[in-house]
């Protein structure tokens, strides 16, 4: 059985945390049609990111100590944007663990192999791929990569996501959270890949709403976050209405990075995923009935 109502998570990922570039949060959930997005959070660690996935709950909001929360059992669907596979023809090819698999302890056999080498090794193996094709094909792609126009998840520079995958991936394993077609964990504690630019293309393109240099945000750039923003509260995305607090507006339109912004699309997309499991009783909430969970499956675009 999935909760009723539970606390819907949007999540900015980094691989590398700090105060300066936190992990950012948007917290949400159903007030009858309408999304009510309540708080924006940021954590600048590795551990206050797990502590979430523990508890539903980040480290500084209560007294509690992280067993006694996770015996509560505060449920949440999140949406996190990091990859959480890797390509069936890289993995195939390199003949890693989950080579040829497709049962459910392939993925967290490929995982354990993954995370346990270093960055410098991942970058070699994924360069040495890459020398040995010809250019256009030199990257290994998901199949959910296309029809999202996601970065392939071998990818170490710019954005460097493979590191982010050696990051998080051990977190959601450690934490026991379910994500659909990959890991049985609790199902109360629902994780799921989710890349807000999917969602953002929707409306305006291929304009680009944010830098990682604050110096170089324009006013093109932040025309574009408002309209990106009024058109998650207008409904334009996924058919839902958002209602966010008015004193978190500035977090969101303000901050050249829009990473608590890119945290709101993938709310969007969290509280969708919920939705399909609610009312359509759909165990794989809106991803394909048949995930490959070396790849997995990025919630909200269409299974092919």
């Amino acid at each position: 059985m999935s909760p009723i109502n539970p606390r819907l998570f949007g999540i900015d990922f980094s691989s590398s945390p700090s105060k300066r570039k936190p992990i950012a949060v948007a917290v949400a959930q159903w007030n009858g049609a309408v999304l009510q997005v309540d708080e924006l959070w940021s954590l600048p660690t590795l551990n206050e990111f797990l502590h979430l996935l523990n508890t539903g709950e980040p480290a500084h909001a209560t007294g509690r100590s992280a067993d006694q929360i996770h015996q509560l059992g505060l449920p949440f669907v999140a949406a996190i944007d990091m990859p959480f596979g890797l390509p069936r023809k890289l993995v195939d090819g390199l003949q890693w663990p989950g080579a040829g698999r497709t049962d459910f302890s392939a993925w967290c056999d490929l995982m354990q192999h993954y995370c346990a080498m270093s960055r410098e090794q991942i970058r070699a193996t994924f360069k040495a791929w890459c020398d040995a094709r010809p250019a256009g094909h030199k990257f290994a792609h998901r199949a959910c990569d296309g029809p999202a126009g996601s970065s392939p998840s071998m990818k170490w520079v710019n954005p460097p996501v493979a590191y982010m995958l050696h990051a998080g991936a051990p977190l959601l394993m450690r934490s026991g959270v379910h994500i659909p077609g990959m890991q049985k964990g609790d199902a109360a504690r629902v994780a799921l890949e989710a890349y807000p630019g999917y969602l953002a293309r929707q409306i305006l393109n291929r304009a680009s709403y944010k830098s990682d240099d604050k110096n170089k945000d324009t006013p093109d750039r932040r025309q574009a976050r408002t309209e990106l923003l009024n058109a998650v509260e207008e409904g334009m995305l996924l058919g839902i209405r958002v209602q966010v607090r008015p004193y978190l507006r500035p977090k969101l339109l303000e901050d050249a990075k829009a990473d608590h912004l890119d945290a709101l699309l993938c709310c969007l997309l969290a509280a969708w995923a919920f939705k399909q499991r609610q009312l359509r009783q759909d165990m794989h909430y809106g991803m394909p009935a048949r995930i490959d969970p070396v790849e997995g499956w990025i919630v909200g675009v269409p299974p092919l």
